[in-house]
């Protein structure tokens, strides 16, 4: 019977929310003022729903990661775990733009480096893993609507 990586997978996800927690708690004040201050586009969510849903995505990319980590070594596996890498220190770096600088414009270029960068980890990930790449999907999918949100922020502000 072979045992279940636990501490793999453990490491990877908490790694994911240390960065994720790290950006949250560095924005706290830009956050507060973004939702006590700025003209929202319709279909934004309440600010309770953010939290929630990136503590689960970064789950998932911990999850990922950890599955690309354990696959055999490869070109592919050393690719997408660089990549996983960069998206995961740019999207740290969109909440400080977005939220505590308030530069909507880039932030919103910067937003749609960081959805290129995850589509092009969804893509190696595939190739190495089909999980781990499939587990990415909802991040990908959230990243475009946040490009939904940052664009009307930006044009209504």
């Amino acid at each position: 019977m072979k045992k279940f990586p636990w501490k793999t997978y453990a490491a990877w996800i908490l790694l994911a929310e240390a960065v994720g927690g790290l950006a949250g708690w560095l924005t706290r004040e830009g956050t507060k003022l973004y939702t006590e201050s700025i003209v929202q586009p319709p279909l934004s969510p309440p600010a309770i729903v953010f939290p929630i849903v990136w503590a689960v995505l970064y789950a998932l990319m911990g999850v990922s990661a950890a599955r690309i980590w354990m696959a055999p070594p490869s070109g592919d596996r050393r690719l997408g775990l660089r990549l996983f890498a960069g998206q995961l220190a740019f999207n740290f770096f969109w909440s400080i733009i977005f939220f505590d600088l308030q530069w909507f414009g880039f932030a919103l270029v910067w937003l749609v480096a960081l959805w290129a960068l995850i589509a092009a980890m969804v893509l190696v990930f595939y190739r190495v893993e089909l999980l781990a790449a499939r587990l990415q999907l909802p991040y990908l999918v959230w990243v475009a609507f946040a490009g939904y949100l940052n664009a009307g922020v930006w044009l209504l502000n």
